[in-house]
């Protein structure tokens, strides 16, 4: 039953669109404006691999309600600016992205991470993206690609 009014800035386009008021961000984010990169990957805010920017803090978008984002400002990995390129070419170079289920997350997490510091040590990356979970990498590919890209964006 779609009958509420949404509109957000999204990816810094303004964006309204009628929906169900049951639907959360990710629902809205993949199957109403199919920006499918904000992956669902348990649906109940554990892995992180649905993270986005609600008006500038990182969010699983499963746990948020988009009626909660009317009026707000969300950024997806499809609308992440091009200065954190690097951090995806990184992940790539180090193996960081296997199966892909979780990339988006990562790099969601660790661009909101070089954003408030811009030259973190290990500890910090760590404790940065300690609310995403990956199965394929074990993770030190994924924390060398942060330290990369922290180097290529400074």
């Amino acid at each position: 039953m779609k009958n509420y009014e949404l509109s957000l800035t999204l990816n810094g386009k303004l964006v309204t669109r009628t929906i169900d008021p049951a639907d959360t961000l990710l629902d809205f984010l993949r199957e109403t404006v199919w920006l499918t990169g904000s992956k669902e990957g348990c649906g109940k805010g554990e892995c992180g691999a649905c993270t986005v920017f609600l008006d500038g803090v990182t969010c699983n978008s499963c746990l948020v309600m988009a009626v909660q984002a009317n009026g707000g400002i969300v950024t997806t990995i499809e609308g992440l600016p091009k200065k954190y390129q690097p951090l995806q070419e990184a992940m790539l170079e180090t193996g960081g992205a296997q199966c892909g289920i979780c990339t988006p997350g990562f790099i969601m997490s660790a661009a909101a991470l070089l954003e408030k510091n811009p030259d973190p040590n290990d500890a910090e990356i760590r404790t940065a993206l300690e609310g995403n979970l990956c199965r394929c990498t074990g993770y030190i590919k994924i924390f060398d690609a942060v330290k990369c890209a922290a180097e290529r964006i400074k």
